[in-house]
C-alpha cells in the first residue's frame, strides 16, 4: 500500500476553520429527510467549465449524464453519489461529478439509486449493482468507479461483486473513494478518536441514517459494509480521506485489509480535512490537489487498457 499523508495548507487553514465556525450550531444534529434540501443545495457545488449534463436511465436506474468535450468513444465513469443512503440526488452531485468527466475526458454517469426510508437496503447496492451490469454490456466498454461517503462505498461494493466468480461480469478497471462508510457496525475507532475533530458528525448522529438504511438487516452483510465483503482480486483502487473525520479508520482499515489481500491501494490522508472535502473543489486547495490526483489515477487505467 502507498500511503501519502497531505499537509494542510495555511489557505485552507483558515477556510475550513469558517466553515467548522458555521457548522457548529449543526453539529451532531440529525435531521432525517428534512435535510436533504439543505443537503442538495449545498452539494452543488462549483460548476467545471465545459460539461453538458443530460437525464438518463441506465440498467433501469434513472441518473444524469455529465459529458464532456471531445469524450473518449469507448469509456464510462460511474459516479455513485453520497448522503448516507438518504440525502442527495444525482442532479444535486451534476457538478461535482462533472469535474471528473471533463478531467478524464470521460462521460459520467450518476444514478439516482433509491434512498431510504422509503426503500431501505439493499435497494441501493442493487441498483448500484444494476447500472454497472448494464454499462458493462456494452462491448469493449472501460469503465471505472468513483464515490463518495456511502457513494465510495457503493463503489467498492461493485467492484467486490464484480470480481465474485462466477458472475458473468467483467471487472471495472479500478475505483476511486472519497471518505468511504466501510463499515456499518459503526465501530472504527476515529467514531471516538476523531469526534471532537469533525466538524460535521457524531457517531450518535450517523447510527440513525445507518438504522434507517439497514431497517434491521445485519451491518455486516457483505453487500452493506465492504470492510466485511471479499476484497481478494480486486482491481486498483485509490482512497481519499480528511484526518479529521470519524470515518477516518472506515477508508483505514479498509486499505490495510485490501492491502494484506494483493489489492494495489493508495491511501491519502488529508491534514484538517473534513468528510468528502473533494467536494469542495474550488473552495479549497486540498480538494482540487484531490481531484486531480484522482483523475490522474483514472486516466492511468483508461490508458492502460488500451
Amino acid at each position: 500500500m502507498t500511503t501519502i499523508h497531505h499537509p494542510l495548507v495555511s489557505a485552507d487553514a483558515a477556510v475550513v476553520s469558517g466553515m467548522r465556525q458555521a457548522m457548529s450550531v449543526q453539529k451532531g444534529k440529525y435531521m432525517g429527510t428534512g435535510a436533504r434540501q439543505p443537503f442538495e443545495a449545498q452539494k452543488n457545488g462549483v460548476p467545471p467549465a465545459d460539461c453538458q449534463t443530460t437525464p438518463g436511465v441506465v440498467g433501469g436506474v434513472p441518473g444524469w449524464w455529465c459529458h464532456p468535450t471531445n469524450p473518449r468513444p469507448d469509456a464510462t465513469l460511474i459516479y455513485y453519489h453520497g448522503g448516507w443512503y438518504m440525502l442527495g440526488t444525482a442532479e444535486s452531485f451534476r457538478n461535482q461529478a462533472g469535474h471528473f468527466a471533463v478531467r478524464t475526458r470521460t462521460s459520467t454517469f450518476i444514478p439516482d439509486y433509491r434512498r431510504a426510508p422509503e426503500t431501505p437496503f439493499p435497494a441501493a447496492y442493487d441498483d448500484a449493482l444494476a447500472v454497472y451490469r448494464a454499462a458493462s454490456e456494452q462491448s469493449g466498454r472501460k469503465i471505472a468507479l468513483v464515490g463518495d461517503s456511502v457513494g465510495g462505498a457503493l463503489s467498492l461494493l461493485v467492484l467486490a461483486a464484480a470480481a465474485a466468480k462466477p458472475n458473468g461480469l467483467p471487472r471495472p478497471l479500478g475505483a476511486v473513494a472519497m471518505s468511504p462508510v466501510t463499515d456499518l457496525t459503526l465501530s472504527s475507532a476515529s467514531m471516538q478518536t476523531r469526534a471532537e475533530a469533525d466538524p460535521i458528525f457524531t457517531r450518535d448522529m450517523v447510527v440513525n441514517f445507518v438504522d434507517a438504511y439497514l431497517n434491521g438487516a445485519d451491518a455486516k452483510d457483505p453487500r452493506a459494509s465492504p470492510l466485511y465483503g471479499p476484497i481478494e482480486g480486486l482491481p486498483p483502487i485509490l482512497i481519499d480521506v480528511g484526518e479529521d473525520e470519524i470515518l477516518l479508520d472506515d477508508a483505514v482499515r479498509y486499505a490495510d485489509r485490501a492491502t494484506d489481500n494483493g489489492v494495489d491501494v493508495t491511501l491519502g490522508i488529508w491534514a484538517g480535512m473534513p468528510h468528502t472535502f473533494p467536494g469542495l473543489i474550488g473552495k479549497l486547495a486540498a480538494a482540487t490537489a484531490a481531484v486531480e490526483a484522482e483523475c490522474d489515477f483514472l486516466n492511468k487505467l483508461i490508458d492502460a487498457a488500451g
